[in-house]
């Protein structure tokens, strides 16, 4: 039986712990850019799929939830919505049928369009309060696994 952690162990942890302040920073992060896209109708989720979709053709499920870093029910449901607003659609790939992708619609690529100067704009306001910390955005990229990369993105 373990000796319960002292006050000061407890405020060290919490004042130090950079899972929580990751974790901390994300969800503010993500509420602060849920109300940025709130005029068009998006969650920064729903950006974030959209954008991949929009980039890299059709997609399963499990794929785009291993990029957004979202475990698959969460992406499921992520998808409906983006469905039931004709932003998202099935899409069949030559010789499997039984794989499930999903591609971005005319709709979704429009709409997309109009999200994209309010990204820019909420991106631009963080980055001039923060400065553009290179270091920083490498360091979370290790953290959650994914180079960064400068690799053109395909136009829509």
């Amino acid at each position: 039986m373990s000796a319960t952690p002292s006050l000061s162990t407890i405020c060290e942890v919490r004042e130090s712990c950079l899972c929580l302040a990751t974790q901390r920073a994300a969800r503010r992060l993500a509420r602060r850019f849920d109300r940025a896209f709130r005029p068009v109708g998006l969650t920064n989720g729903q950006f974030s799929a959209l954008m991949f979709l929009a980039g890299g053709g059709a997609n399963s499920p499990a794929g785009l939830a291993e990029l957004l870093a979202m475990d698959r029910t969460t992406v499921t449901a992520l998808l409906k919505a983006l469905s039931r607003r004709a932003l998202v659609e099935p899409a069949e790939m030559a010789g499997d049928r039984r794989v499930r992708r999903v591609a971005i619609t005319q709709e979704g690529r429009a709409l997309l369009g109009r999200a994209l100067p309010i990204w820019r704009a909420e991106h631009a306001s963080l980055e001039a309060a923060a400065g553009s910390a290179p270091e920083g955005r490498s360091f979370l990229a290790a953290l959650a696994g994914a180079p960064l990369t400068s690799a053109p993105v395909p136009a829509p």
